[in-house]
């Protein structure tokens, strides 16, 4: 089957799916461990074609979904039996720093054939997810990631209205398979990042999900992709905010504008309730026309119930501005940027070692994970971040454990109750203050979550002691 590039975005209504997203399902070991490896595995991304060779986790992409109730303790076992080393990042969680799972700032990356063991107790109830964070540019590209949903503690949505979305972008080839030459290209690291031109959702290209007509749905959508701003629009089929980043809001909310930007690594969680014979779809809308990647289908009115669960705020310490400790950090570099200035392991960056190094953008003239950290914070210090974005591209910048508020963006009002976060999208040329209590002691990694420009400099640390 050969189809050209034009066909993906208008495939996608017409294109053969299951009608139920496959369940999740892992076995403990005999200790306790929920043992996850990251093995090669066949999987099809495109319909009627033939599979594709992607980078699992238990042989399949997304890895297995980690579901716990907040406050318990989750115990992985992370085997590598990949070709090169890697490691586990618990995307969002206020996690104990050991187990942040960063090569070179808290823990050596697992070598092939070799085991890491990872044990934290997870604080926050809301939608998290999982990713390899050595080499992310490649590894979570190929397919190294997975939803960890934290339940509340108290009746909120059952099983059956309560579904975890993961969404990424994949950029195949005109047999329909993914396209490993794609990977690591100077251009992407450059420019935008690697964008896929076709979308899948829990691995399945455009799936097909039925709900009830009347009944209380949480949908949790994860962007995994690379480096993709997913364009959408909930207000097409009446959908609420309920959750950012797994932080609930006081109360769902209607988006007052259109369309909602979901950069990569975040997560939001929409409520739906859907009426009788009004199916809809979730669609990216940054292309010419509309490209829907999931259709929902709305059957007989159900007999459960539309009320809503009322979600309790998390345990997060409120920033005292008034004694907050002020870090400018200035964003230089990529295509169309400007490059004087940058320093690359000590070392100014010329034309020739910028491309030999692949080192393309960087925080306060430093390209990537200096020795010397970005700063340091007294543990229980309220923090201000005054990014300054001088470059023609946005940025999707993510904080280690911590969750922070936007109390400043250029260009747009912030309202008082503005939401946590622990990632957000800042524009080109945009100056953005973000505020939290560093209340978690240890070495925490600041980056772009566009992961082609983390890896070319766009990453640093700061430290809580």
């Amino acid at each position: 089957m050969k189809i050209n590039r034009r066909d993906f975005f208008r495939l996608g209504a017409g294109a053969t799916a299951a009608t139920v997203l496959a369940p999740y399902h892992f076995a403990l070991a005999d200790d306790g461990f929920l043992e996850i490896r990251a093995v090669k595995a066949a999987q099809s991304l495109y319909p009627d074609s033939p599979t594709s060779t992607l980078w699992t986790y238990n042989g399949t992409a997304p890895g297995p979904e980690i579901r716990v109730k907040q406050g318990e303790r989750v115990r992985v076992r992370f085997i590598n039996e990949l070709e090169e080393p890697s490691s586990i990042h618990w995307h969002g969680i206020r996690i104990d720093n050991a187990m942040d799972g960063v090569p070179g700032l808290t823990q050596e990356a697992v070598r092939p054939g070799e085991r890491f063991e990872y044990d934290f107790v997870v604080p926050d109830a809301g939608t998290y997810w999982y990713h390899a964070h050595n080499k992310s540019w490649n590894q979570v590209g190929r397919g190294l990631y997975g939803p960890l949903i934290v339940e509340e503690p108290y009746p909120a949505f059952d099983a059956e209205h309560d579904m975890t979305l993961v969404i990424d972008d994949w950029l195949l080839n005109q047999n329909g398979q993914f396209d490993e030459g794609s990977m690591g290209m100077m251009m992407d690291w450059s420019h935008g990042g690697r964008l896929g031109n076709w979308i899948t959702v829990n691995g399945i290209s455009h799936p097909e999900l039925t709900l009830k007509a009347g009944e209380a749905y949480r949908l949790r959508l994860i962007n995994v992709c690379n480096a993709r701003t997913l364009e959408l629009d909930p207000n097409r089929f009446d959908a609420k905010i309920l959750a950012f980043d797994g932080q609930p809001l006081p109360a769902p909310i209607t988006m007052p504008y259109e369309p909602y930007l979901l950069s990569s690594a975040q997560r939001v969680d929409l409520l739906v309730i859907p009426k009788l014979g009004q199916d809809f779809a979730l669609e990216e809308l940054s292309g010419n026309s509309p490209f829907p990647f999931l259709t929902f289908h709305v059957t007989e009115t159900g007999s459960g119930s539309a009320m809503v669960p009322k979600l309790k705020p998390n345990p997060l310490a409120e920033p005292d501005l008034a004694k907050a400790t002020v870090h400018p950090l200035l964003i230089t570099g990529g295509a169309m940027g400007r490059f004087d200035g940058i320093t690359f392991e000590g070392k100014p960056l010329g034309r020739e070692s910028m491309m030999q190094s692949r080192q393309f953008w960087a925080f306060n003239g430093v390209a990537n994970l200096p020795e010397q950290q970005f700063f340091t914070a007294k543990r229980g210090e309220t923090v201000i971040i005054e990014m300054v974005n001088d470059t023609a591209w946005p940025h999707a910048m993510h904080v280690h454990g911590h969750h922070f508020r936007i109390e400043e963006r250029e260009g747009s009002t912030i309202d008082e109750g503005c939401p946590w976060k622990d990632t957000f999208l800042i524009g080109p040329s945009q100056t953005t203050k973000i505020a939290f209590v560093a209340d978690n002691p240890g070495k925490w990694l600041l980056h772009c979550h566009m992961l082609e420009h983390a890896a070319a400099g766009m990453t640093t640390w700061f430290e809580v002691v």
